[in-house]
């Protein structure tokens, strides 16, 4: 979890200056809308698709929810009725204001159209529109517009100014300078060294993308990320700007790799500092404004043009496992998906991703935080395994498609890891620190009906089926459904990571048992949640318009409409005592926006809150890895038409 992806940031005044902007309003349409109501109706405002089982939820008054009833209405003829019935079962309580909650059964709308549905009765109450439709038809323009942030988020010279207008920025990363490992405290928040100690060597560490709302780079979610868009582009091949993207990351992690000294590098730029070591977390600006800094060794804001370049690694020396597992099992994609059409160049990726994965620290300290960025809290990882198994299978698999006779060893590999994971105590569910869902479909497609070191196919699915019961037993508890945690970090990408396990079992497998489940944790992030948001920017009439994004926040519309960051995915709902705090700079445009009516607190719930507002890092700052999450469910999902 990514508990300390923004930490506190502090107040500059030697940003660039930049008039503040104020925007603290109600910005959504209401002039439609009906008066105030007894109840609140929540859908999936992307839509559900054809032939699935759609669910939507009712929360208000207890005795008013009782005897209401329902019906759904075309969105452009609201005496146009195309269905009705009765309020579902009581799905539990969710708070003081709103604490019955209720389910409306709509699966057997199955006509394409778009629709709303208008409470009756003893409550009143409207939803947000929501269309029915095939899934490519829903899905595929969700993906195009999580491709949109990738490239607003790119960084180096090769930029797409695209609606943000952003232009090429730190340059000056083309020849960085890689310095020792910093030292920090013991909360990972303040840097012991007075200065930070240069190696003497420079590398080339330009392009990438940008990890958050902040202009760090790091190894690790760039490696992720990456692999994400390779497997998302297996079932959508025809979408260039997509394949694009894919070759954006795949560069520079190429970057990130010396295979001549044998070093990895971790992370470009820094994040923590001190009084004499500035960070990227000390202002607030455009990211080209770096390039104009006039600064000279020894500044404090040497550091924000110049950024550092920080190693997982010695040279020659054992790599962070968890980082030379993933950075190999992308090079081992790239060698997979250009076996066919440029056999040469496959083989290269692969002696990369094998010069890799042999340099992997097999036996790291366990009583030693695993070396994923600096300080390690900003990206926390307790398991490894699942890496190495990733990349031992996509080893495997490059392998047999270029007639390597290294398959079968990798192979065994990936089992040997795979049980290892298996017997381990850190096993979760997909996310930036957890591979194995995407690791495990590929190993049994490598293993091929065998059984390596213990571990067979079924081995595999029944661990992803431990990942989804996980998930349907959470979300038997809760009134929504959802599969994630409300109080801590990453609840969204985490639910979007449940939806591309159960794509992805379900595609392996042909067992379809959870795909009630994964529709219902798609539409909870994407409208269906006590919130009533999606938390998908620009997907839904309602969605977060106050990013903590530096780029969208100055050169983006502040009102939700027009320029603005379209595709990012955000954190969601946290613990609300993680809210305390928002973050403020002179330079940063003041936004705050509240849901059609009444304000978010009226629906915050069971110990977490959700809040839409720039300096609100915990909730809505998006990122490079939730994002491509959600690519990947949304891919997975629109070549799913088997319901």
């Amino acid at each position: 979890m990514n508990a300390l992806r923004s930490p506190v940031l502090l107040v500059s005044t030697a940003a660039a200056s930049i008039g503040a902007v104020i925007v603290a309003m109600n910005v959504y349409d209401t002039t439609s809308a009906p008066p105030a109501a007894e109840a609140v109706v929540r859908v999936d405002q992307v839509g559900y698709v054809r032939g699935e089982t759609k669910r939507a939820y009712v929360m208000g008054p207890t005795k008013a929810l009782a005897g209401a009833r329902f019906k759904v209405v075309d969105a452009k003829d609201k005496d146009k009725v195309v269905t009705a019935g009765r309020l579902g079962a009581v799905t539990g309580h969710w708070n003081a204001k709103y604490p019955s909650v209720r389910t409306v059964d709509l699966s057997a709308l199955n006509t394409p159209g778009t629709y709303r549905v208008v409470l009756t009765g003893t409550a009143a109450g409207r939803s947000p529109a929501f269309r029915i439709a095939d899934a490519s038809e829903l899905m595929t323009p969700l993906v195009r517009d999580n491709v949109r942030f990738l490239q607003a988020q790119r960084d180096g010279a090769d930029v797409l100014p695209g609606v943000l207008r952003h232009g090429p920025s730190h340059l000056a990363d083309e020849h960085a300078t890689v310095y020792a490992d910093p030292h920090y405290d013991e909360a990972g928040e303040e840097l012991l060294d007075e200065r930070l100690t240069p190696t003497g060597v420079t590398v080339d560490a330009s392009g990438g993308w940008f990890d958050a709302g902040d202009f760090l780079k790091f190894t690790g979610t760039t490696s992720y990320s990456t692999a994400e868009l390779l497997l998302a582009e297996r079932d959508l091949p025809a979408m260039p700007a997509l394949s694009a993207e894919a070759d954006h990351g795949l560069e520079w992690l190429d970057r990130m790799w010396d295979g001549d000294s044998g070093t990895l590098y971790a992370q470009v730029g820094i994040g923590a500092g001190n009084d004499n070591v500035r960070t990227d977390h000390d202002v607030w600006r455009l990211p080209e404004a770096d390039d104009r800094l006039d600064v000279s060794p020894g500044d404090p804001d040497y550091t924000i043009k110049h950024r550092p370049v920080f190693r997982a690694n010695a040279p020659g020396e054992p790599i962070t496992p968890s980082l030379a597992g993933r950075v190999a099992a992308v090079f081992a994609l790239a060698a997979q998906r250009t076996a066919d059409s440029d056999p040469d160049l496959a083989r290269e990726w692969l002696e990369k991703a094998a010069a890799v994965y042999d340099q992997a620290d097999t036996d790291p300290d366990p009583d030693e935080p695993l070396v994923t960025a600096f300080p390690s809290g900003f990206y926390p990882e307790d398991s490894w395994q699942d890496d190495l198994e990733f990349a031992g299978a996509e080893l495997a698999l490059a392998a047999r498609e270029l007639g390597d006779d290294r398959e079968g060893d990798w192979t065994a590999d990936a089992a040997h890891w795979a049980r290892a994971y298996l017997d381990s105590d850190a096993k979760g569910t997909l996310n930036v620190a957890d591979v194995s869902a995407l690791a495990h479909v590929d190993l049994a497609s490598a293993l091929d009906g065998d059984r390596g070191n213990g571990v067979g196919a079924a081995d595999l699915y029944k661990d992803l089926r431990r990942q989804l019961e996980d998930g349907v037993e959470r979300a038997g508890h809760d009134p929504f459904g959802a599969g994630a945690v409300y109080d801590d970090f990453d609840a969204v990408p985490h639910t979007f990571g449940l939806v591309a396990t159960a794509q992805l079992y379900a595609k392996a497998t042909g067992d379809t048992r959870f795909a009630a489940f994964a529709g219902r944790q798609r539409g909870w992030a994407l409208g269906a949640n006590p919130w009533g948001t999606s938390f998908v920017i620009g997907a839904g009439e309602v969605y977060p318009h106050c990013p903590e994004h530096q780029l969208a926040n100055l050169r983006g519309s502040l009102d939700g409409k027009g320029a603005i960051l379209r595709g990012a995915v955000v954190n969601g709902p946290n613990a609300a005592d993680k809210l305390t705090d928002l973050n403020g700079f002179p330079t940063m445009k003041k936004c705050t926006a509240g849901p059609p009516s009444g304000a978010w607190t009226d629906f915050d719930g069971k110990g977490s809150r959700y809040v839409d507002d720039v300096g609100a890092w915990q909730t809505v700052e998006p990122s490079l890895d939730f994002t491509t999450t959600a690519l990947l469910a949304f891919a997975l999902t629109a070549q799913d038409e088997g319901h």
